[in-house]
């Protein structure tokens, strides 16, 4: 590229003059003429002042540029602006798509395959090796003159120009919004001239969080090869120790972190499996403290005023006075409600269902189901379902409960949900409660705009809840009435909206 046309400076510019690595956003020159298709780019913004300390952190100065041979091509670093109130580092990878197949066996490959294909044009596992290598220090948190300066968080930006996400922008938003990212997804469209193909699986990415630099590379290690869902390497038991160790202090809260050990380890279920119970270990946390379940985050926030117990023992009043002998809790997490209902001798027969494994080991924990009397483990049993599927188990109760589930579900699967228990279950009696979002302003701890649980995919006002509640009576046939949880305000309301219906 002619220099009148570069916005780069050649000062700065870590190519040739017939190459230009800014990507498409502030390039003048048209895809069509763009001369360097093998590229990935990645950079890393920060304004905190002075913003040059950024070259401190990644121990790469500002004003040099440096290139780190790869395996598969080569890498750059350079900066595209470095002032005091803002400082842009860039890591540009130059893939040989040649490179990546030679001296590959030529029995089992696929010919074209190996030229036709996105790994050299896409952040991929490409990427991650790249980022552990050239910021190798950074990411291991050390800054030898400045140490202080790598325990602080401060504003970073990061923009991926090519980003592969397997599950859309949903599941990008999965990863990046519990680590409290404030993500910004442009979608790629297969084919300009042929619209018809529609959407590609390809994403422009912009994050921002304030967080300290080594956290932000460890995320971008882990999570870039979880979104493309594939590894450029042989993935072996060692691979666990590289996911625990860039994971540490984040992926164990994670709350999707089985799916991103999953797709890490290219979804080789052994080595999940070690590396779930691993995660499960760290820093001697207890397993409950750990544990995929629906109601902890939220009884933390709730403890000030009892709000779990009250919710619990409030479920239980109705059951008693509806008169239910055989009752199914659905979504039942570590098993609370099933260990109050323990106690009233009038339900014979108490069931607990959730999707998660784990969660029904912890009940079985809490319940100490090995040690109760034979009548009493006769009473008692818990099912691993998914409460979207019907399951034949889970007909024939006088009772169905859902306490803090319909939250966790996204909207579009909350119909099948509607159908598995009000058609196909079809208890005597269902009680539902959700978050009354109206009522969050009242908890001091919980910033605005913030759900009360990261897991959360929405909170209805009193008013939804009740909309949606009397649709479902209606498609079903059945009567509702509402009850309140929790001291009531007059304002807000109360913290927990109940629905009981009746079949």
């Amino acid at each position: 590229m002619p220099d009148v046309q570069c916005p780069m400076p050649d000062a700065r510019c870590p190519m040739s003059n017939a190459r230009c690595p800014m990507p498409d956003a502030q390039c003048p020159m048209p895809d069509a003429r763009c001369p360097i298709p093998n590229i990935m780019l990645l950079t890393i913004s920060t304004t905190r002042v002075p913003a040059t300390d950024l070259g401190y952190l990644l121990h790469k100065h500002p004003d040099r540029h440096q290139s780190f041979p790869m395996t598969f091509g080569q890498a750059s670093v350079f900066y595209p602006e470095a002032n005091a109130e803002r400082c842009t580092a860039a890591l540009l990878l130059d893939v040989d798509p040649v490179g990546l197949v030679r001296g590959k066996s030529k029995s089992g490959d696929r010919p074209l395959e190996q030229y036709v294909n996105d790994r050299p044009y896409v952040a991929s596992s490409f990427l991650s090796v790249a980022l552990a290598k050239v910021f190798s220090t950074a990411l291991s948190g050390r800054c030898k003159d400045r140490p202080e300066l790598a325990e602080t968080a401060i504003p970073l930006t990061v923009n991926l120009s090519v980003l592969p996400c397997r599950g859309g922008e949903k599941f990008l938003r999965q990863m990046f919004e519990p680590l409290g990212y404030q993500v910004a997804a442009k979608p790629l469209i297969l084919d300009e001239q042929f619209p018809e193909w529609g959407a590609s699986p390809y994403f422009s990415v912009e994050l921002q969080n304030t967080v300290r630099l080594a956290d932000l590379l460890s995320h971008l290690y882990v999570l870039i090869p979880v979104l493309d869902d594939d590894k450029h390497y042989w993935v072996g038991d060692d691979e666990i120790e590289k996911l625990l160790h860039h994971g540490e202090g984040w992926l164990n809260a994670h709350p999707a972190r089985e799916q991103i050990a999953n797709r890490y380890l290219k979804r080789q279920r052994r080595l999940t499996r070690i590396a779930v119970a691993q995660l499960a270990e760290e820093d001697n946390i207890d397993p409950e403290y750990l544990e995929v379940s629906h109601q902890q985050e939220e009884e933390v926030l709730e403890q000030r005023i009892s709000l779990n117990q009250e919710r619990l023992e409030a479920v239980t009043e109705v059951l008693k006075q509806s008169g239910a002998k055989r009752v199914v809790d659905l979504g039942c997490g570590e098993g609370k409600l099933l260990k109050l209902l323990l106690k009233e001798s009038s339900i014979e027969q108490i069931t607990g269902v959730d999707v998660s494994f784990r969660a029904l080991e912890i009940a079985r924990e809490r319940l100490q189901i090995d040690r109760l009397s034979p009548a009493q483990q006769s009473r008692i049993q818990l099912i691993q379902s998914s409460l979207i599927y019907r399951d034949s188990r889970l007909t024939g109760f006088d009772a169905a409960t859902v306490i803090e589930v319909i939250e966790h579900l996204d909207l579009e699967r909350l119909a099948a949900f509607e159908r598995v228990l009000f058609e196909f279950i079809r208890p005597k009696s269902a009680i539902v409660t959700t978050p009354n979002i109206e009522y969050n302003v009242r908890f001091e701890n919980l910033p605005a705009g913030k759900f009360r649980h990261r897991d959360h995919r929405f909170e209805w006002t009193r008013a939804e809840f009740q909309t949606w509640a009397k649709g479902v009576a209606e498609r079903f046939g059945c009567g509702v009435e509402f009850r309140c949880v929790g001291s009531e305000d007059l304002e807000v309301g109360s913290p927990t909206q109940m629905a009981i219906f009746e079949m």
